[in-house]
């Protein structure tokens, strides 16, 4: 996946946001404030953070040599996957959605309940 594929993937999410808080190749996807993805706009090939349940992480890191744990993140809830043609875009997408699940899941009650009254 290129990096118009995952920022056009992530912001069809409901209540996704994108922005560039930290610099301008950094790109944020947020849900509910929260940070679900961080994908670098500058590095060849492309490379992006989500987050994982930490068994899964670890998991994911000895089954794909083209995941490693999370650059500038906590390494045991994230990852860094590079996009390296190693892996099948169903397979980054489910990763993907995985991340978006699990900080949707972790968001306040009435955080999720704004969000489910979005069109």
């Amino acid at each position: 996946m290129n990096s118009e594929d995952i920022r056009f993937y992530c912001i069809q999410k409901k209540a996704a946001e994108e922005s560039l808080p930290f610099d301008d190749s950094t790109l944020v996807f947020k849900v509910g404030g929260k940070i679900f993805l961080l994908l670098s706009l500058s590095s060849s090939p492309v490379q992006f953070n989500v987050k994982s349940d930490p068994e899964k992480a670890i998991e994911l890191r000895e089954k794909h040599s083209s995941v490693i744990p999370g650059y500038h993140m906590n390494k045991k809830h994230w990852n860094t996957v590079i996009c390296d043609g190693s892996v099948k875009k169903s397979l980054i997408k489910e990763w993907i959605d995985d991340s978006y699940i699990l900080v949707y899941n972790g968001l306040s009650k009435k955080v999720k309940v704004d969000i489910s009254e979005i069109e």
